[in-house]
């Protein structure tokens, strides 16, 4: 994944996803290609006190929503981000993962 992100993002270091918007212009579907690290995943799983698929689907819940244009660069955007995220998970029956991770921050 450090690997990937530095090809692909010019970031060094690890990351948990990153996502790739295939959609062509005008397309009104969704074509996307996510890249999930499970070794990060895994970590944070463990430090988060969930399982390893939990934080999966939030990576790829995460992946999806900046595909369909959030965006989470500065701390006004990323809360909202993140609690779209435990809406989606809540809606799904997972319940929120982020902001529950973080002892009800978001």
């Amino acid at each position: 994944m450090a690997a990937a992100h530095s090809g692909f993002a010019g970031v060094e270091g690890t990351t948990d996803v990153l996502t790739f918007d295939l959609a062509e212009p005008g397309h009104s579907g969704l074509d996307v290609d996510i890249l999930v690290c499970i070794d990060e995943a895994r970590r944070q799983a463990a430090a988060r006190g969930h399982g390893v698929e939990r934080e999966l689907l939030l990576y790829i819940v995460h992946g999806v929503l900046h595909c369909l244009g959030h965006d989470d660069h500065d701390p006004a955007a990323a809360a909202r981000m993140h609690a779209e995220e435990d809406r989606i998970l809540e809606s799904l029956g997972v319940g929120a993962t982020f902001a529950a991770s973080r002892g009800g921050e978001g």
